[in-house]
């Protein structure tokens, strides 16, 4: 039942919000959860590594006329004799013949190739995964949409308007917890087309003091994704002395965009926004093996094409894996043969619970994942379908489960002035804040389309499974997402348990 401050705000929400976002459905089976990988055990065979190197290319028709040994008679002057001279050629270097002909291979899978032959061994599955995604040139991020029905994956806010005004009025729960400060950093990270913002904004346009308060900053790395941001949150250009700063016209409210939250200004109450952003951080995948715990890599071939073996000595990110087997129990340990470790999710962490310990505020992080280890769950999907996760690096997303109690403990870790709330369900955490209301209020303007749309939207976000009213095809049959994705809120201590985790 909603309770308190958020039911006086949706109440006063309800009248105010069109219901102008009832847009065409989206008609697409949301993944289903990862399947475990064809390549989740290994043969003691695949954790060794080819030292021998490519064959050299024959020998040219001089080189196959001479002997090994090249011998070459002089006159010595005068006297008549001869000297011989012998030369050594067995041990000259023959280059293979230079081929002219085009790689079919792309630059990031050529990158990626010169990289594992540069340090003559394989790379980690945490760096293959961080330039197959983030790779400045030729990332999967950096230079495409791969958001909605024409992208690679629908997220929660492409699916319906009500999942951003569901987190702006948590957001302005949070503010009103905070004692409706004045001035207010709202941060969120990964904004992918910036459509969950848009819709907060929207929904809490009335709320004058609230959206006055916003300091928006994004945290985005992607050239293209940040001119759609742009685009999406109606923002312009205002000259301000010689320079200039740009402002959203949903609000008034500046915006600015950032690569990494270490670049977000500090000194002010902060409420931090990541949904689908954690899963799409660089894991490290760990196989228990008759020696004990070997890291997963990506190495090449003989015929050049990638594949995955168990490093043959210890890694440096075995710290990370002591470190996370250490909030573990000895039970929860012997159930598992694998393990995926996030240390840039662990770092992520401390930052956000550092900065809420020192300004106050709070964070909510949304995303699928377990409250517990995570065990291979690492997959790629492309246009809506899952590929093999070696397939044409670059050409399709990957993520993978999300460490919940990770998160817990390194957000406690890192400071004793904030607690952390969660997981519960994204279907309990939208229930809570009122979705139900939500769309009633909505569908009583709508006509039949829309009306079919925001019940198909709202099913996705808190249903479980297959839609048990569907009549449309059985291929776009509205899969629900609401106990595959967690919720989770890291505040200030000071501010209480914040809603709806009372």
């Amino acid at each position: 039942m909603l309770r308190g401050p958020a039911a006086a705000l949706l109440r006063r929400l309800a009248p105010h919000v069109s219901g102008g976002g009832c847009g065409g459905a989206i008609h697409r089976r949301v993944p289903p959860p990862a399947a475990s990988s064809l390549l989740s055990r290994f043969s003691s065979a695949a954790s060794t590594f080819s030292s021998s190197a490519p064959s050299s290319s024959s020998i040219t028709d001089r080189d196959e006329a001479a002997t090994e040994e090249e011998k070459t008679e002089i006159s010595n002057g005068d006297s008549g004799d001869r000297l011989s001279i012998s030369v050594d050629r067995s041990g000259l270097y023959n280059p293979p013949e230079h081929s002219h002909e085009p790689s079919s291979d792309s630059e990031l899978v050529k990158h990626l190739k010169s990289i594992i032959k540069f340090r003559s061994g394989p790379i980690s599955v945490a760096e293959y995964m961080e330039e197959v995604l983030t790779n400045p040139q030729s990332g999967f991020y950096i230079n495409r949409d791969v958001f909605g029905e024409g992208g690679d994956f629908i997220t929660s806010p492409e699916v319906s308007q009500m999942f951003g005004e569901m987190i702006g009025v948590w957001a302005m729960c949070l503010w009103e917890q905070m004692g409706q400060p004045e001035k207010v950093n709202l941060i969120e990270l990964g904004p992918g087309r910036g459509t969950l913002l848009a819709d907060l904004l929207r929904g809490s346009a009335k709320f004058v003091n609230f959206t006055k308060a916003l300091n928006i900053n994004l945290v985005e790395c992607s050239p293209t994704l940040q001119k759609i941001q742009y685009n999406t949150l109606k923002c312009e250009d205002q000259p301000v002395g010689d320079g200039k700063t740009t402002v959203s016209k949903l609000c008034g409210a500046p915006v600015c965009w950032h690569a990494s939250l270490e670049q977000v200004p500090s000194g002010l109450p902060t409420i931090v926004i990541a949904h689908e952003f954690y899963d799409a951080l660089p894991i490290h995948q760990f196989q228990k093996a008759s020696r004990g715990w070997c890291e997963k890599m990506v190495d090449l071939a003989e015929d050049s094409s990638f594949r995955f073996v168990l490093s043959p000595h210890p890694t440096a990110s075995l710290l990370y894996l002591s470190k996370r087997c250490g909030w573990a129990s000895s039970e929860e340990l012997e159930k598992v043969e694998q393990i995926e470790v996030c240390p840039k999710a662990m770092e992520l962490t401390e930052q956000i619970a550092d900065r809420i310990s020192s300004d106050g505020g709070g964070a909510l992080i949304i995303d699928y994942g377990k409250n517990g280890i995570v065990s291979d769950s690492l997959q790629a999907i492309r246009k809506h379908k899952f590929v093999h996760i070696l397939d044409d690096p670059g050409s399709a997303d990957l993520s993978a489960y999300v460490d919940f109690a990770s998160i817990r403990h390194s957000a406690l870790e890192a400071s004793e002035d904030v607690s952390v709330h969660g997981p519960m369900t994204q279907s309990q955490f939208l229930g809570s804040l009122g979705i139900n209301f939500r769309v009633e209020a909505l569908l009583q303007n709508c006509t039949e389309e829309q009306a079919e749309s925001l019940r198909t939207g709202y099913w996705r976000l808190v249903g479980d499974g297959e839609a048990p009213f569907w009549e449309g095809p059985e291929d776009q049959t509205p899969i629900g997402m609401g106990t595959r994705y967690l919720a989770m809120a890291i505040v200030n201590k000071k501010q209480g348990s914040p809603v709806p985790f009372e």
